[in-house]
C-alpha cells in the first residue's frame, strides 16, 4: 500500500488533494449510485472482513455528504456496515498484536483500516447526535400536548448509540498504539474520538438515569484516551469548558472525574482541574454566569465522590472565601464538610491531620456569619452532617452550639431554619448525660469543683523538697570560679606557694583513667574547692590531651578553661537530654545517700498517685462545665425556638415544631413547654401547620409503644396525663381537637386507655390527684367523641368526685363537671330534640349540695367549681332556673345560719353588717325562717361567695334565654311548620301567602323576630321584676360597691361588682342604671385586680350594648396608662378584641395604645406590636389614624421624650407601604406645620416626614408645601430630619431627579443658614436683575399707550411691605376652600375638620426673631 489515510480537520478535507502518499477521495458518489455501492460494500464486507474498508471507503463518504437527502434506511445500513468493520477489527487484532510479526505492509494495512472505520463511525455518530437533537426540539411536547414518539430521522438512535459506543469501546482498549510508528498515537486520532464523545455528553438527556449506560462508555472510552493516549491535558481544558457552557453536566463531570482517578489511576487530572478553578479570578467567575453555578456544583459533588483527593488540592481551591462569588464559597465549605466527615474523623488521627481538621473546622466557624446568607445557610447544613456523622471533636461542641443559637436570629429564613436543623442535630447526638438540665448539673459541679479545690490545696500543702539544678548551681559558682581561673593563670609569688600546696593534696591521688580525674575534678567543684579543681583541670590536660573532657584546653585561656570545668560539672545531670554527648552521659550523677535516694523514690511515687487523682477529678470538672455549657445553649434555644412557633413562615414553623418533637424524645429539660406550646397552632388556617401538629402529637402522643394493647394504654395514658398536668384551660381546649379524633375511633387500643382512665379516676390504681384530674378531663374529651363513654358512668363520676368527700377537692369536683358538660347539646352542637335530665336526678343533688356546702366555707377553688355548675346545671337540667332559686335561698339561710350562730361581735376586716337586707331578701321570697335581732354579722368570704353565685346564675339565666330557650322556640316552630305543610290546606292560598311574603323577604323572619322580641321583654320585665329573686340582690350589689370605704375586703369587692357586671347584662336599662357606677370603680378602686375584672366586664358590656358604652370609650383608653402592669396588659387585650372585632370604633385615642409600644413589660409591648400588626390589616386604619396620633403624642402637655416619640413613629410608619398613603401623609404632615405651636412639634413633625418612605411624587408633594415649613428651618430639629429626606431620596436617583433634589437640598441649607426673608430678598434682587438686563437687551419699541401696565413692578429692590400678601377684601370674592389631590385620588384621605387648620399662614411671613419680639 503506497498511500496513509491521515484524519483531516474537516470532513470536506478528504476531496482536496493532500501531500504525497496521502489518500485522497477520488469519486464522491451521487445518491442514486449509493445503494449499489453500498450493495457491493457489504458484499466485500462478508468476503474481505474489515479491510474491506480500504476499497469502499469513497461509498460511506459519499454517505455523509449526501446526508440530507438521503433515506433513514440507507443511513441505518451504512451505520451497521461501520459498526461491523469496526467490530471486526477489534475481533481480528488482538492476535496480530499479539504474535508481533506484522510486516510494515500489514502493519500500515490495518493502521488505515483502523484510522478509516474509527473515523467514518465517529462522524457518522456526531451526525445523528445532531440530527436526534433537532428533532427533539422539533417534536417538544406543547403545553397541554403530548410528545410525539415519532419522526423523520434515526429509529432507536438511543439504544444504537450504546452499540457504537461499545465497538469503540472494544477497539480502544485493545494496544493499538504498536500500529504506530514508535507507538505515537497522533493528535488527530485522539481528537477524532474524544470529540465524538464530548458531543454525545452536551445532549440535554444524558444526565437522566435512562442515559446512565452511555454514559458510563463514554467516560469509559474517555477515561481509556487519557490513560494510553495521553489525552490529560485536552480533558482538563474539555472539563472546563464542559462546566462553563453546560451547567447540567456538573454531576456527569463529577463522576468522570471520579471514575478516570479511581478505576484508570489517574489522580491527577483531578488535581490539574481544582487548580484551573482556583485559578480563575472574580472578575473571571462574575463572566461565567452559568458557569460559576456548575464549577460549585462540580466540585461539592467530586468531594462526596472520591473526598481523598481534596485534601492534597484543597490549598488551590481556599482562595475562592476570600473572594466575591458565593456559589464558590458554598462549594469549599461542603468540600470541607465532606473531607471532615469521612476522611479526617477518629481519634487516631496524626498530628498534621488533626491540625487540618482544626483548621478547616475554623473556616466553617468563621463563614457562619458569612455575608451571603446561602453560604450561611449551607454551613450549617455542613454543620448538621458533621454531628449527625459524629465527627466534630468534644470540645467544640459548646462553641459550635453557641454559634447556631446565634444564628436563629438570622435575617434569613433559609438561615433559621438551618440553624434549627443544626440544633435538632445537636441534641438528637447529645454527647453528655441523658437529662439536660443546668439545674440538676449546678450541684454536682459545685461538688467537684470544691473537691478539686481541696485537692489542690493537699497538694500545695506538701512542700517538696527543693531540687536545685547542675546549671543552677554552676550559674551561682561561675564568678568566683571565673576570678580563681584567671588569677592562676597569671599567679603571683604569694599565690604560688598556695598552688604548691594544693597541687601536693592533688597530685597525690593522680592514678587513674581520665574518666576518674574528671569525677574527682566534678566533686572539687561540689565541694567549692575551686583552686583545687582549676590546677587539676590544667594538669590532666596535660597527662590526657587527647581525651574528650580535657582536649579543648589545647589553647590554654580563662575561657577554656571555664568551658571545661563547665562540661565535667552540669554534664553530670543532662542525662535525660537528646543532645547530650556520650561522653558527658557516662559521668556519674551527683552523689547521694540510699536513705534519702529511697525516701525521695517513696515521695515521689506517692506524689505520681496524688497527681494522676488530681488529673482525674479535672477531667470530670471540665466535663461537668462543658456539660452545663451545652445545658445553657439548649435552653437557650428552646426559649427562642418556642418563639418562633408563631412566625408567619410556615416552613420555619414546620421546623420549630420538629425542634420541639425531637427535644422532648429526647428528654431535654423544659422541653415540654414547646410541645404545649405549638398545642394552639392545631386551630391555625394554614392547612400544612395544622397537620403538622397533629402529626407532632400523633408521633409523641398517640403512637405509644408496648408489648401488647393494656402496656400501650398504660403508656399512652401516662404521657397524656403529664401533658395535662398544670395545662391551662386554653392548652387543654387544644388538646381535645387531637384527641377527639384518637377516641373516635373504635379500636382495642381505645377501649383499653378509656378503662385505665376509669381506673386511675376512680382509685383502682394508686395515682396523685394530678393524675386523677388529668384522667377525669380525658373522659371527657372521650365522651364528646362518644357520649356514653361518660352518660354510663354518671353514678360513678358523682360517687366519687361529687359526693360527701367533694369538699375536700373542689378541683376535682370542678374537672368531672367540665367532663359532664361534654355530653350536654350546647358542647356537641345537636340540633335534634334536647337532652336534659330531670331536676330529681342524683347529679342535680350532688351539685346542689356541694355549691350549698361550700358557700359557707372558705376554699380558694370553691368559685371555680360553683361557675363550673351552674353551667352544667343550665345545660343539662329541666326547668334549671328552678333548681338555681332553690339554690340561692338554700345559700341565704345557711348564711344567716353561720351569722346566728357565730352571735353578736365587733366589726373586723373578714365581717360585715348585712344581716338586715339578707333577711329581706328571704322575707321577700315568703321565708317563715324565724329570724335573730338584728346586728350579727356575717363573714366577708361567705357573702363574697353568695354574691359571686347571684352573679353566676343571672349570666347563665339571660344565656339559657338567648342560646337554649331561644333554639327551642325556633326547633318548635320548624316542626309546627313541617306539620302544617304536610295536612290539608289550600294550595293556592299557600302559593298567594309564600309569594307576598318572599316580595316583602319575611319568609320565617316575623316569627324569629316574636321569638327575640319575647326573650328581650323577659330579660326587662321579668329578670328584675320584684317578685324575682334576682331583684332582691341588687341594693346589696349597689351598696357594696358603692360603699368601699365599709366594705374594704378585697374578695367581697371583687365579687360584688363581678356580679353587677353580669346583672347589667340582662337588659339596657339596668346597664344604663349602673353604668357610672361601673366606671367610677374602674377609676378610682384602689385594688389592681378590681380594676382589670371591670374592664373585662365592661369589654362584655360593650359587645352587648355598643350604643351605650360608646361615650364611655375613652374611660376605657385611660385603663392603657394605668400604673399596674397588669391593668395595662388587661386593657390592651381588651381594646385589641373590641378594635379588631369592629364592635369599637379606632379612634384618635388609638395613641395610647402606641404609647404602650415602649411599655416596660415586654409582654405589653408585644402585644401593642400584635395590635397594629393586625390593625394595619384593615385597609387604610393605620393611615387614617396617623396624623391624629402624631398631633396627640407630641402635644406639650404629654412632655414625651423625643427618642420615644421617634421609636414609636418608626413602627407606625413601617405600615404605610402604598405610593399615595405616602403622598397624601406628607401633605397633612406639611399642612400641620401651621397649627403647631411650639419647636419640639416643628421637630416631631420633620421626624414624621423623615420616616416615610418618599418616592419622586412625595417630594414633589414635599416641595408643594413649601411654604408651610419653610420658616421654621431656622431650627435644627426641622432641618435636620427633612435633610436626610433628600439623602435618601439622591441614593439610586435618576440624574434629572438627582438635581432637583440635590437643588431643593441648597434650599434648605440657604434658608436654614441665612433665614427665609433673607434668601427671599436675594431672589427677588436676581429676579429683578434679570429682568432689567433682559430689558436693555431688548429694541425699545414705541409705547402702544399711556396706560400703566397691570402688575408692573415699580423697584427694582421691594421694600418689606410689599413682599406681604395684600389681605382680600371681605364681600368681593368668597374664600377658597383648599382641597388637595390625594383627597381627590383616595376616599380615605379627606380631611376630617378636625385635621383641616384653622388659622391661615399668609405666604410671605415675617422672620423668627421678629414673630419672637411681638
Amino acid at each position: 500500500m503506497s498511500w496513509d489515510f491521515n484524519l483531516p480537520v474537516s470532513v470536506d478535507d478528504l476531496v482536496k488533494a493532500g501531500g504525497v502518499g496521502q489518500y485522497v477521495v477520488q469519486d464522491v458518489l451521487t445518491p442514486k449510485e449509493l445503494p449499489s455501492h453500498l450493495n457491493r460494500f457489504k458484499l466485500a464486507l462478508r468476503n474481505q472482513g474489515p479491510l474491506s474498508i480500504l476499497e469502499h471507503f469513497d461509498t460511506t463518504y459519499s454517505v455523509l455528504q449526501h446526508w440530507r437527502n438521503l433515506d433513514v434506511a440507507m443511513k441505518e445500513e451504512t451505520l451497521e456496515l461501520l459498526i461491523q468493520v469496526v467490530r471486526g477489527l477489534s475481533l481480528s487484532l488482538p492476535s496480530m498484536l499479539d504474535s508481533g510479526a506484522l510486516s510494515s505492509d500489514d502493519r500500515k494495512l490495518q493502521l488505515n483500516a483502523v484510522k478509516m472505520g474509527v473515523f467514518l463511525l465517529c462522524k457518522f455518530t456526531e451526525t445523528l447526535e445532531m440530527d436526534s437533537y433537532r428533532q427533539s426540539i422539533v417534536t417538544a411536547p406543547v403545553k397541554g400536548g403530548k410528545k410525539n414518539k415519532g419522526g423523520e430521522g434515526l429509529m432507536q438512535w438511543e439504544s444504537e448509540r450504546e452499540v457504537v459506543l461499545q465497538c469503540l469501546s472494544q477497539l480502544l482498549q485493545l494496544d493499538i498504539r504498536s500500529l504506530w510508528s514508535l507507538s505515537l498515537v497522533e493528535e488527530e486520532f485522539v481528537s477524532c474520538v474524544t470529540c465524538c464523545c464530548y458531543k454525545l455528553l452536551e445532549n440535554p438527556t444524558i444526565s437522566h438515569v435512562k442515559s446512565k449506560p452511555t454514559r458510563d462508555l463514554i467516560i469509559h472510552i474517555i477515561g481509556v484516551m487519557i490513560k494510553k493516549y495521553n489525552h490529560m491535558l485536552g480533558a482538563r481544558v474539555k472539563v472546563i469548558q464542559l462546566l462553563q457552557h453546560f451547567e447540567q453536566l456538573a454531576g456527569v463531570c463529577a463522576q468522570a472525574v471520579a471514575t478516570w482517578s479511581t478505576e484508570f489511576g489517574v489522580k491527577a487530572i483531578a488535581g490539574e482541574i481544582m487548580r484551573e478553578i482556583g485559578q480563575k479570578s472574580s472578575e473571571e467567575l462574575s463572566r461565567e454566569g452559568s458557569g460559576v453555578k456548575a464549577f460549585s456544583s462540580f466540585l461539592s459533588e467530586l468531594s462526596t465522590l472520591v473526598p481523598e483527593l481534596m485534601i492534597p488540592n484543597i490549598s488551590v481551591i481556599l482562595t475562592h472565601l476570600e473572594k466575591e462569588s458565593a456559589s464558590m464559597r458554598v462549594a469549599v465549605c461542603e468540600i470541607l464538610g465532606e473531607v471532615l466527615v469521612r476522611i479526617l474523623t477518629g481519634d487516631r488521627l496524626e498530628d498534621s491531620a488533626r491540625a487540618d481538621r482544626d483548621r478547616f473546622l475554623d473556616t466553617l466557624q468563621e463563614h457562619m456569619h458569612d455575608a451571603h446568607s446561602n453560604v450561611r445557610t449551607h454551613v450549617l447544613h455542613v454543620y448538621a452532617r458533621i454531628v449527625n456523622s459524629k465527627a466534630l471533636p468534644l470540645c467544640r461542641y459548646t462553641e459550635v452550639m453557641e454559634l447556631a443559637v446565634g444564628r436563629l436570629g438570622d435575617k434569613s429564613v433559609n438561615v433559621c431554619k438551618s440553624a434549627i436543623q443544626l440544633l435538632a442535630a445537636f441534641i438528637a447526638h447529645n454527647p453528655y448525660s441523658g437529662k439536660l438540665s443546668s439545674a440538676d448539673l449546678k450541684k454536682p459541679l459545685e461538688k467537684e469543683t470544691a473537691k478539686l479545690k481541696e485537692m489542690k490545696d493537699k497538694m500545695a500543702e506538701k512542700s517538696p523538697v527543693a531540687v536545685i539544678s547542675a546549671a543552677e548551681l554552676w550559674s551561682a559558682m561561675e564568678p568566683e570560679l571565673l576570678q580563681t581561673a584567671r588569677a592562676h593563670l597569671e599567679p603571683d609569688s604569694e599565690e604560688e606557694e598556695e598552688w604548691d600546696e594544693g597541687e601536693q593534696e592533688v597530685t597525690g591521688e593522680d592514678e587513674g583513667s581520665d574518666r576518674d580525674t574528671a569525677i574527682q575534678i566534678a566533686q572539687l567543684l561540689r565541694d567549692n574547692k575551686y583552686r583545687q579543681a582549676v590546677r587539676a583541670c590544667i594538669q590532666a590536660h596535660g597527662r590526657f590531651p587527647e581525651s574528650k573532657f580535657f582536649s579543648g584546653l589545647s589553647n590554654l585561656n580563662t575561657q577554656a578553661v571555664m568551658d571545661a570545668l563547665g562540661h565535667l560539672f552540669k554534664g553530670s545531670e543532662d542525662e535525660d537530654e537528646h543532645e547530650q554527648p556520650q561522653d558527658v552521659a557516662q559521668l556519674p550523677p551527683p552523689p547521694s545517700s540510699s536513705e534519702e535516694s529511697q525516701a525521695e523514690g517513696a515521695a515521689g511515687a506517692k506524689e505520681g498517685v496524688d497527681e494522676g487523682e488530681l488529673k482525674k477529678q479535672e477531667m470530670l470538672v471540665q466535663y461537668l462545665r462543658d456539660t452545663e455549657g451545652f445545658a445553657l445553649q439548649v435552653e437557650r434555644a428552646i426559649a427562642i425556638i418556642n418563639n418562633m412557633l408563631y412566625w408567619k413562615t410556615t416552613t420555619v414553623v414546620q421546623e420549630a415544631m420538629q425542634f420541639c418533637v425531637t427535644a422532648y424524645e429526647f428528654s431535654v429539660a423544659n422541653s415540654l413547654s414547646g410541645v404545649r406550646k405549638m398545642l394552639p397552632l392545631v386551630w391555625s388556617t394554614d392547612a400544612s401547620v395544622k397537620e403538622a401538629v397533629v402529626q407532632a402529637y400523633r408521633r409523641l402522643y398517640l403512637n405509644p409503644q408496648g408489648d401488647n394493647t393494656r402496656a400501650k394504654a398504660q403508656t399512652l395514658v401516662d404521657s397524656l396525663s403529664e401533658l395535662m398536668v398544670d395545662a391551662s384551660l386554653g392548652t387543654i381546649q387544644c388538646l381535645e381537637e387531637i384527641v377527639q379524633e384518637f377516641f373516635g375511633s373504635e379500636t382495642a387500643l381505645q377501649v383499653s386507655v378509656v378503662q385505665a382512665l376509669w381506673e386511675r379516676f376512680s382509685g383502682k390504681r394508686e395515682t396523685t390527684a394530678l393524675h386523677r384530674r388529668a384522667a377525669v378531663l380525658l373522659l371527657g374529651m372521650a365522651a364528646r367523641a362518644e357520649r356514653e363513654v361518660v352518660l354510663s358512668n354518671l353514678d360513678t363520676l358523682c360517687s366519687v368526685a361529687l359526693g360527701e368527700s367533694v369538699t375536700e377537692d373542689y378541683l376535682l369536683a370542678r374537672d368531672t363537671v367540665i367532663t359532664i358538660c361534654n355530653i350536654t347539646d350546647q358542647i356537641r352542637l345537636s340540633k335534634g330534640a334536647p337532652f336534659r335530665l330531670p331536676q330529681d336526678h342524683q347529679l342535680f343533688s350532688c351539685l346542689t349540695q356541694a355549691i350549698a356546702d361550700g358557700v359557707v366555707q372558705s376554699d380558694p377553688y370553691w368559685q371555680t367549681f360553683m361557675e363550673q355548675a351552674v353551667r352544667l346545671i343550665y345545660f343539662l337540667a329541666e326547668s334549671p332556673d328552678q333548681l338555681c332559686g332553690h339554690l340561692l335561698q338554700r345559700c341565704a339561710r345557711l348564711l344567716l345560719e353561720q351569722a346566728t350562730e357565730a352571735g353578736p361581735m365587733s366589726q373586723s376586716d373578714d365581717t360585715v353588717v348585712a344581716q338586715s337586707q339578707m333577711e329581706e331578701t328571704l322575707q321577700s321570697q315568703g321565708s317563715s325562717q324565724d329570724l335573730k335581732e338584728p346586728g350579727e354579722q356575717v363573714s366577708c368570704v361567705s357573702l363574697a361567695q353568695l354574691l359571686a353565685l347571684c352573679g353566676s346564675v343571672t349570666f347563665w339565666q339571660v344565656s339559657h334565654l338567648e342560646r337554649s330557650v331561644s333554639a327551642e322556640l325556633r326547633r318548635r316552630r320548624g316542626e309546627r311548620e313541617e306539620k302544617e305543610e304536610k295536612g290539608p290546606s289550600s294550595k293556592s292560598k299557600q302559593d298567594a301567602n309564600d309569594s307576598v311574603e318572599e316580595e316583602l323577604g319575611l319568609v320565617g323572619a316575623s316569627a324569629e323576630d316574636t321569638e327575640a322580641e319575647l326573650i328581650r321583654k323577659i330579660c326587662e320585665s321579668e329578670l328584675l321584676a320584684e317578685e324575682n329573686l334576682l331583684c332582691v340582690f341588687v341594693p346589696l350589689l349597689v351598696r357594696v360597691c358603692s360603699s368601699p370605704g365599709r366594705y374594704s375586703h378585697p374578695q367581697l369587692t371583687a365579687a360584688a361588682c363581678l356580679a353587677l357586671s353580669q346583672y347589667m347584662m340582662i337588659s339596657p336599662a339596668a346597664c344604663k342604671e349602673h353604668i357610672r357606677l361601673l366606671f367610677t370603680i374602674l377609676e378610682k378602686s384602689p385594688l389592681p385586680i378590681i380594676r382589670s375584672n371591670t374592664i373585662v366586664a365592661l369589654g362584655d358590656l360593650t359587645v352587648r350594648f355598643p350604643n351605650i358604652l360608646e361615650p364611655w370609650t375613652p374611660n376605657l383608653y385611660a385603663r392603657l396608662s394605668d400604673e399596674n402592669a397588669s391593668v395595662r396588659l388587661t386593657a390592651i387585650t381588651v381594646l385589641t378584641q373590641l378594635v379588631l372585632k369592629d364592635v369599637m370604633k379606632v379612634k384618635g385615642q388609638v395613641s395610647e395604645v402606641a404609647v404602650l409600644l415602649l411599655d416596660p413589660e415586654p409582654h405589653i409591648a408585644s402585644l401593642a406590636i400584635n395590635f397594629f400588626n393586625e390593625l394595619s390589616n384593615k385597609d387604610n386604619a393605620i393611615y387614617n389614624l396617623l396624623p391624629d396620633i402624631i398631633s396627640r403624642l407630641s402635644d406639650p402637655e404629654r412632655a414625651m421624650k423625643e427618642e420615644d416619640f421617634n421609636t414609636i413613629m418608626k413602627q407606625l410608619f413601617s405600615y404605610i407601604t402604598k405610593e399615595k398613603q405616602t403622598e397624601s401623609l406628607v401633605e397633612k404632615l406639611c399642612q400641620r406645620f401651621r397649627t403647631a405651636k411650639t419647636e419640639r412639634q416643628w421637630a416631631d413633625l420633620a421626624v414624621s416626614l423623615s420616616l416615610l418612605s418618599m418616592c419622586e411624587r412625595g417630594f414633589k408633594r414635599l416641595q408643594e408645601c413649601w411654604e408651610c415649613y419653610s420658616d421654621k428651618l431656622t431650627e435644627a430639629g426641622v432641618y435636620q430630619p427633612l435633610l436626610s429626606i433628600t439623602a435618601k431620596l439622591r441614593r439610586g436617583a435618576k440624574p434629572l431627579f438627582k438635581a432637583q433634589v440635590e437643588e431643593f437640598e441648597k434650599k434648605l441649607t440657604a434658608v436654614h443658614t441665612k433665614g427665609l426673608e433673607n434668601v427671599e430678598n436675594e431672589e427677588l434682587e436676581a429676579q429683578s436683575e434679570e429682568q432689567s438686563q433682559t430689558q436693555l437687551a431688548k429694541t425699545p419699541a414705541p409705547p402702544r399707550s399711556t396706560r400703566k401696565t397691570r402688575g408692573r413692578v415699580k423697584s427694582t429692590i421691594p421694600e418689606e411691605s410689599d413682599l406681604v400678601t395684600p389681605k382680600q377684601k371681605t364681600g368681593r370674592r368668597p374664600r377658597k376652600v383648599i382641597v388637595f389631590s390625594s383627597d381627590e385620588e383616595e376616599e380615605d384621605a379627606v380631611m376630617e375638620e378636625s385635621e383641616t387648620p384653622k388659622v391661615t399662614t399668609p405666604i410671605a411671613r415675617s422672620s423668627r426673631r421678629t414673630r419672637l419680639r411681638h
